[in-house]
C-alpha cells in the first residue's frame, strides 16, 4: 500500500508547478515547468483518485456502525474492494522509475536477415507492419535510408519515427523476427524459413549526445545506384566514422551533400547513445531482472507462421491467431500492450522484493 504522505508529497507539488505556472515567471523557466506539469499530471490524477477512494472505504467503514446505513454502506464496499486494488497498482505503475529513453522518438533499422529474397520480402512486411502502427499512434514516420531487394520488400531500411512516447511503446520489438510461410516462387509448396532483424534505437536529442568535429572523418563520393546522370557525376553520398569508436554511417538516398550529412549524423547520434545505453545497463547487475527477454538483438523474439495464420511472442509465450491483423498494423497493438505489461509486472515484483528485503 502506497503511504499517504507519499501520494501528499505528490499532490503538493503538483499544485505548486501549477501555481508557479499561473504567476508572471521568464520563459524559460515556464518551459520547465511546463514539462515537468505534463509528466506530473497523470500520477497527480492518479493519486487524487487513489485518496479519494481511500476515503470512501473510511466513510463506508464508519456508516456500518449505523443499522440503517449497513445495507448502503456494504454495497459501496463491496465496489471499493475492487476499484481499490486496481487504482493501488495504477498508482504503483505511475511510480515506477522511468527508463528516460521513454518520451524520445526512435530510429527503426530493419534489416533482412538469412533466407535470401524471401527475408527481404518479410522486411518489407514488419517495415509496413510498423508503419501502419506509427500511424494509428500520430506519429510521423520518414525513411531515411533504403536498399530496395531484388524482388520486392527491402535488404535494409533505416526510418525516423517522430512523437511522443514512441521508444515507450516500440522498444520491444528490438530483435529477430522469424517467418514461416510458403515463398511465391515456390512450386512444391514447402514452408521455407527466414528472418529479418529489428532495431529501435532511441534518438537522443542533440545536448544528449555531444558530437565533436575533430572526433569525425567525413569522407564525400560519389553515389552508386539507380538515380539518373546526377548521381554518377557529383559528390554528394556521404560517409561519417566516429574515430574514437569506429562506427560508421554511410548515406547516400538524397541528392543533396549537405542532407545526407545530416541524416548521418542523426543516426551516428542514435547509435552512440544507444551504445552508451547499453554499456550503462551492462554496469548494472540487475538492470536486466525485471526486463522482457534478454534485450538482445540477436535473440529470437517472434514467429510469423503464415501456414497457420498465428503470431508467437516467445518472450511471454504470447500466441495470437490473427496474423493478418498484426502484419497490417492493428493487430501489433495487442503484442505490444502485452509486452509493456509483462516488463511492468516483472519490475513491480522486484520492487516488492527489494522493500521485503
Amino acid at each position: 500500500m502506497i503511504p499517504h504522505e507519499k501520494l501528499a508529497v505528490i499532490l503538493n507539488r503538483f499544485d505548486a508547478v501549477q501555481a508557479e505556472m499561473n504567476a508572471d515567471v521568464p520563459p524559460e523557466r515556464f518551459v520547465a515547468l511546463s514539462k515537468e506539469f505534463s509528466e506530473l499530471q497523470p500520477v497527480a490524477e492518479a493519486a487524487r483518485g487513489l485518496e479519494e477512494a481511500r476515503r470512501a472505504d473510511e466513510e463506508a467503514r464508519e456508516m456500518l456502525a449505523d443499522p440503517e446505513m449497513v445495507a448502503m454502506a456494504l454495497e459501496e464496499l463491496e465496489v471499493l474492494s475492487k476499484k481499490l486494488p486496481k487504482l493501488e497498482q495504477e498508482m504503483q505503475i505511475l511510480l515506477l522509475p522511468k527508463d528516460a529513453a521513454d518520451d524520445l522518438s526512435v530510429i527503426l533499422e530493419v534489416r533482412a536477415g538469412t533466407g535470401g529474397d524471401e527475408a527481404a520480402l518479410f522486411a518489407g512486411v514488419l517495415y509496413r507492419m510498423y508503419e501502419r502502427y506509427a500511424q494509428s499512434q500520430g506519429w510521423k514516420v520518414e525513411p531515411v535510408s533504403i536498399s530496395a531487394g531484388d524482388v520486392g520488400g527491402f535488404k535494409e531500411i533505416t526510418a525516423s519515427i517522430n512523437g511522443k512516447g514512441v521508444y515507450a511503446k516500440l522498444k520491444f520489438e528490438s530483435g529477430v523476427h522469424r517467418v514461416q510461410r510458403v515463398p511465391a516462387t515456390e512450386s512444391g509448396g514447402r514452408i521455407h524459413t527466414s528472418a529479418a532483424t529489428v532495431a529501435v534505437l532511441p534518438e537522443p536529442e542533440e545536448v544528449d549526445i555531444e558530437i565533436e568535429d575533430k572526433d569525425l572523418r567525413i569522407d564525400v563520393f560519389r553515389a552508386s545506384g539507380a538515380g539518373g546522370q546526377h548521381v554518377n557525376t557529383t559528390d554528394s553520398a556521404v560517409r561519417v566514422t566516429h574515430l574514437p569508436t569506429g562506427l560508421v554511417v554511410q548515406q547516400q538516398d538524397e541528392k543533396s551533400q549537405h542532407k545526407n550529412k545530416a541524416k548521418a549524423l542523426k543516426i551516428l547520434r542514435a547509435r552512440l547513445y544507444d551504445a552508451e545505453r547499453e554499456r550503462a545497463a551492462k554496469e548494472r547487475a540487475d538492470d536486466r531482472k525485471g526486463q522482457v527477454g534478454s534485450g538482445d538483438r540477436s535473440e529470437r523474439i517472434r514467429t510469423y507462421n503464415f501456414p497457420q495464420g498465428r503470431v508467437t511472442d516467445h518472450r511471454i509465450n504470447l500466441t495470437l491467431h490473427k496474423l493478418d491483423k498484426v502484419v497490417e498494423g492493428d493487430g501489433v497493438a495487442e503484442l505490444i500492450d502485452a509486452l509493456i505489461a509483462e516488463d511492468q509486472a516483472g519490475r513491480l515484483a522486484a520492487l516488492g522484493e527489494e522493500t521485503d528485503a
